[in-house]
């Protein structure tokens, strides 16, 4: 099993398949909505691209997590494949007043930059990983979240408080709202 995506075995022997199968933790990750991760697996072939130095990667990352919905905190399973296509290219020389590299084409978002010529299958994986992650993520579209008032989950189970909570701060859009519909019915 190589874990380690080689250029120079690729100018050398044209194509490589690379699959490996590591196991992730929450500390790997770094994300607050993740409650468990279990082993992830990559697949990916790499070939030389278009452009000098540039390499095409095409995979499928697999993994399994637990993830805290976004609405109710309630802890849920998720099992993904997510499919991924990523160039790599090497890394311009920074110009003197900025030493970041700047994306100018919408082409190059699926650009990854080297300074070697050796990527870490593990590294590539967990950052598909992190992209496969939805920003809130939600145990069900329908999830009616948690009661502001008592803190039930309203998917589950009703609550006695008031359905409809007003923000004092459109207290005066209210007033304006009431004086509106008694000018209307005289």
């Amino acid at each position: 099993m190589r874990e380690i995506i080689d250029f120079k075995a690729i100018d050398e022997g044209g194509p490589q398949p690379y699959r490996a199968t590591f196991e992730v933790g929450i500390s790997d990750l770094e994300r607050d909505e993740l409650a468990s991760v279990g082993s992830a697996t990559i697949e990916v072939t790499v070939r030389q691209g278009d452009l000098d130095g540039e390499y095409i990667a095409d995979g499928t990352v697999h993994f399994t997590a637990g993830l805290s919905c976004f609405r109710c905190d309630e802890p849920y399973p998720i099992a993904n494949a997510s499919p991924f296509h990523v160039r790599f290219r090497p890394r311009p020389e920074p110009s003197a007043e900025n030493e970041e590299v700047e994306i100018i084409d919408q082409d190059e978002l699926d650009v990854e930059f080297y300074s070697e010529r050796a990527i870490p299958l593990r590294d590539l994986a967990l950052e598909q990983i992190q992209l496969s992650i939805p920003m809130k993520p939600l145990c069900d579209e329908n999830c009616l979240g948690l009661c502001p008032t008592c803190g039930a989950n309203r998917t589950r189970e009703r609550c006695s408080c008031e359905s409809s909570i007003m923000d004092d701060r459109w207290g005066s859009l209210k007033e304006i709202r009431e004086e509106l519909s008694k000018k209307k019915d005289v």
